[in-house]
C-alpha cells in the first residue's frame, strides 16, 4: 500500500475531547498495546522488512562510519605515497584510483548519509511524531545508498575502479582515454545514489510540512530541522543535474552519443557546468545539517538558548539559496568572460555573511552562557574554529586573481579539507558523544572523550594546514610523485603525519565508542538537561517514541517555566498532553504554518518491498554496466513488480476516533 493514507479533518475529534492531562505508564496495557504496533519483529525477517526510523538512522550512521574509515585508510595510502619524493608505493594508475575512491567515498558515501542517519534517528522525535512520514520510502532511501555503494565499490578490488578523479572530467572520463569499465560503474552508481538522495530528501520535506507536534511553528522548529530541511530542498533542485551529466556521459561511452565530444560538436565545458551547479551547493548539503547540530547541542551546554535563533535560521537559508548562484568559481580558471567572472566572485565573497552571522551566534551563546566543559562541548568549539579557518580560505579563492594563481593546488586542497572533514566531521562526533545517551541509554566515557578530541584536533591542523603552504608554493592537486628539489619535502612529510595523528583519534574515539555500547554508565532519560523533545523519552526510545503525541509551547519544551522571558508571557509545557492514537499505526498529522492537528495518518506495516525495489534498481545498474541487455529488462520488470507490491491496497485500516487519554489509565 502507499505509505499513508489519511482521514479529511472533518473525521478528527475537537481538540477539548483529545488533549486531556494523562500519561500513558510504562508496561501498562495501552503501552503493551502500543508496543505490539510498531516493535518490528526480531530475526532476519525484521532485519529486512523494518520501516522504523531509527533502525534505518542507526543504519545510516554504521554505514556511513564505515566509509569514513575505508576513505581515510585510502587517505593514508596516498598520505604514504607523497611523503617523500619519488616514492613508489603505488603506481600512477593505482594512485589515481585511490585518489578517486577516496574522494567519492568522503563526499557522497560518508558527508552526506552521516548527517541522514542523526536526522532520521531524530527528526521524529524531535518533531514530536510517531515516525517519518513515507516509513517505507525511508527504508527504500537507504536500501539504495547501500547497493549503490557497493556497486561503486566493487570494481575496486579488481583493480577497475574509478580513476578520473571524483571530479571526473571530460575528456579525461571519455571513451577515448578510458575504455575500461571504470568510468561507467562510477557514471550508473552515482545515479543510482541520486536516486536514494532524490527520495530521502522528499521524505524530509514533507515530514517537515506535516508530520510536527501540535504547537510546533515554524518558528519553533529546531535549527538541525532547518539545517536538513534546507539541504533537502538543495538536493531536490541540485541532483538532478548531476545525474544527467553522468547519464549522458554514460551514453557518450556506450552508445554513441556526442554530449561532450568536442571533434563532433559536443562541448566538455559543459560537463564542469552540470557537475558544478550539483557540487558546490553539496558543499552546504554537508555543512548545513552539521551546523543545526551545533546550534542545538551547543547551548545545552551554555546552559542558555541559542543566541539569535531566527538570524541562524535565516541565514541557514540565505546560504544555500546564494550557494547556488557560486558554481561559477570552481571555474574561474577556464576562459569564461570576465564579466561572469566578476558576478560569480562576488557572490562566493557574499556567501561568507549568513555564514559569519552562525559564527557570531556560536560565539555570543558560548560569551553569554555558563559553559560545562563536556566532551561534546570541545568539538562544537573546535568545529567554530575550522570553521572560521576554512570559510576565511573559501573568501581568499572568491577573489579572481588570487584564485587564478592557485587554482588546482594543494592551499584548494587544504580549503576543501577543512570545510568538507573538519565542518563535517567535527560536529558529527560532537553529536554521537551528545546523542549516544538516546541512542544506547548509556555514557561515553569524558576522559577518553577529551583524549580523542585533542588527538584529532591537532592531528587534523597538523594535516591539512600544512596544504596552505604547500599550494602556496606551488604544488599541482592530483599529483602522484614529486621531484626532490621543489621544496615541497617538509610540508608533505608533515602533513602525513599529521594524518596518522587524526587516525589515530578517530580510532581512540571508535574504542571508546564499542566499549561504551556495552560498559557504559547508565545514562537515564536526559543526562545533558536538554530541552528538546526527544529528552522526553525513555532511552533509547519505545518504537512508538510518544505513547501520547505531545503539544509544545515553546522552541524548548522541557526548559519551559526555567527561561525568564517564557515565565513573563507565562507558556508552560503540555507534554503531557496530546493525542493517544492506538488503532492500529497512527500518528497525527498538522497544518504546516502553525502545525495545528488537521488529519489522522495511518502508517504503513513493516514490509521487504523496499529491499526488493533497492536490490532490483542496483541489478538493473549492473546490467546496463556490463551491457548485459536481458538483466537490465529482467530487473527492471523487478522493480515494476515490487512498485505494484508496495502499492497494493490492504484491507482493515479504518479510521476510527482515538480515546482520550484519561480514558486508558497509567
Amino acid at each position: 500500500m502507499a505509505d499513508t493514507t489519511t482521514t479529511s479533518s472533518t473525521n478528527l475529534p475537537p481538540l477539548e475531547r483529545t488533549l486531556q492531562r494523562g500519561v500513558v505508564a510504562r508496561g501498562s496495557p495501552a503501552e503493551e498495546h502500543l508496543r505490539a504496533l510498531w516493535e518490528t519483529p526480531a530475526g532476519w525477517r525484521g532485519w529486512l522488512s523494518t520501516v522504523d526510523h531509527k533502525r534505518i538512522g542507526m543504519r545510516y550512521l554504521v554505514t556511513a562510519f564505515i566509509f569514513l574509515i575505508l576513505g581515510g585508510v585510502e587517505a593514508l595510502i596516498m598520505r604514504i605515497q607523497l611523503a617523500r619524493p619519488n616514492a613508489t608505493l603505488l603506481t600512477p594508475e593505482q594512485y589515481n584510483q585511490i585518489f578517486t575512491m577516496h574522494g567519492m567515498t568522503m563526499i557522497f558515501l560518508y558527508a552526506l548519509p552521516v548527517l541522514s542517519g542523526f536526522s532520521n534517528y531524530l527528526w521524529p522525535l524531535i518533531l514530536g511524531a510517531r515516525d517519518m512520514a513515507f516509513p517505507r520510502l525511508n527504508a527504500l532511501s537507504y536500501w539504495v545508498f547501500l547497493f549503490a555503494a557497493i556497486f561503486l565499490y566493487v570494481s575496486f578490488p579488481l583493480g577497475e575502479a574509478p580513476n578520473a578523479g571524483w571530479f571526473n572530467y571530460v575528456p579525461l572520463s571519455g571513451l577515448e582515454y578510458n575504455t575500461g569499465p571504470n568510468i561507467d560503474v562510477y557514471a550508473l552508481g552515482m545515479v543510482l545514489l541520486g536516486i536514494s538522495t532524490t527520495v530521502g530528501a522528499v521524505n524530509f520535506v514533507v515530514t517537515l510540512l506535516r508530520m510536527r507536534a501540535p504547537g510546533m511553528s515554524l518558528d519553533r522548529i529546531p535549527v538541525l530541522v532547518w539545517g536538513t530541511m534546507t539541504a533537502s530542498c538543495g538536493n531536490l533542485a541540485a541532483v538532478p543535474s548531476v545525474s544527467l551529466a553522468f547519464f549522458l556521459l554514460w551514453m557518450d561511452r556506450r552508445i554513441g552519443t556526442h554530449f561532450f565530444d568536442v571533434a563532433n560538436g559536443g562541448r566538455a565545458l559543459l560537463w564542469q557546468h552540470l557537475f558544478w551547479i550539483f557540487a558546490h551547493p553539496w558543499v552546504y548539503v554537508v555543512v548545513l545539517p552539521a551546523m543545526g547540530i551545533v546550534s542545538d547541542a551547543l547551548p545545552v551546554f551554555c546552559r542558555r538558548p541559542l543566541v539569535g535563533y531566527g538570524p541562524v535560521a535565516f541565514s541557514t537559508v540565505a546560504t544555500m539559496l546564494i550557494g547556488f548562484v557560486v558554481w561559477i568559481h570552481h571555474m574561474f580558471a577556464t576562459g569564461l568572460p570576465a564579466l561572469a567572472l566578476s558576478f560569480f566572485g562576488a557572490a562566493s565573497m557574499a556567501i561568507a555573511v549568513p555564514s559569519a552571522i552562525a559564527t557570531f551566534a556560536w560565539i555570543a551563546t558560548i560569551w553569554l552562557g555558563r559553559p560545562v566543559f563536556r566532551v561534546p562541548f570541545y568539538y562544537f568549539a573546535g568545529f567554530v574554529l575550522l570553521f572560521v579557518i576554512g570559510g576565511v580560505s573559501g573568501v581568499m579563492t572568491a577573489a579572481v586573481p588570487f584564485d587564478w594563481q592557485l587554482t588546482d593546488t594543494y592551499f584548494v586542497v587544504a580549503h576543501l579539507h577543512y570545510v568538507l572533514l573538519g565542518i563535517n566531521v567535527f560536529p558529527v562526533i560532537g553529536g554521537v558523544y551528545f546523542w549516544f545517551p538516546k541512542f544506547t541509554g548509556r555514557m561515553m566515557s569524558e576522559r577518553v572523550g577529551k583524549l580523542a578530541f585533542w588527538v584529532m584536533f591537532i592531528g587534523f591542523n597538523v594535516a591539512f594546514f600544512p596544504m596552505h603552504i604547500a599550494g602556496l608554493l606551488g604544488m599541482p592537486r592530483r599529483i602522484y610523485t614529486y621531484a626532490p628539489d621543489m621544496g615541497w619535502n617538509t610540508v608533505n612529510m608533515i602533513t602525513s603525519i599529521g594524518s596518522f595523528v587524526l587516525a589515530l583519534g578517530i580510532l581512540i574515539f571508535l574504542c571508546d565508542l564499542f566499549y561504551s555500547l556495552r560498559r557504559g554508565a547508565p545514562a537515564g532519560n536526559n543526562p545533558w538537561d536538554a530541552g528538546t523533545l526527544e529528552w522526553s523519552t525513555t532511552s533509547p526510545p519505545p518504537p512508538y517514541n510518544f505513547a501520547v503525541v505531545p503539544t509544545i509551547a515553546s522552541r524548548h519544551p522541557l526548559w519551559e517555566g526555567r527561561i525568564e522571558e517564557e515565565e513573563q508571557t507565562g507558556s508552560r509545557s503540555s507534554l503531557a498532553q496530546g493525542y493517544l492514537l492506538d488503532h492500529g499505526r497512527e500518528a497525527l498529522g498538522t497544518t504546516a504554518l502553525e502545525a495545528r492537528p488537521d488529519v489522522i495518518l495511518k502508517m504503513p506495516e513493516d514490509s521487504y518491498t523496499p529491499f526488493a525495489l533497492g536490490a532490483f534498481s542496483a541489478l538493473f545498474f549492473a546490467g546496463l554496466a556490463m551491457q548485459v541487455w536481458w538483466l537490465a529488462a529482467a530487473m527492471l520488470l523487478g522493480c515494476a513488480a515490487s512498485i505494484v507490491v508496495w502499492l497494493w491496497p490492504e484491507r482493515g485500516l479504518i479510521q476510527r476516533e482515538p480515546r482520550r487519554v484519561h480514558d486508558v489509565g497509567s
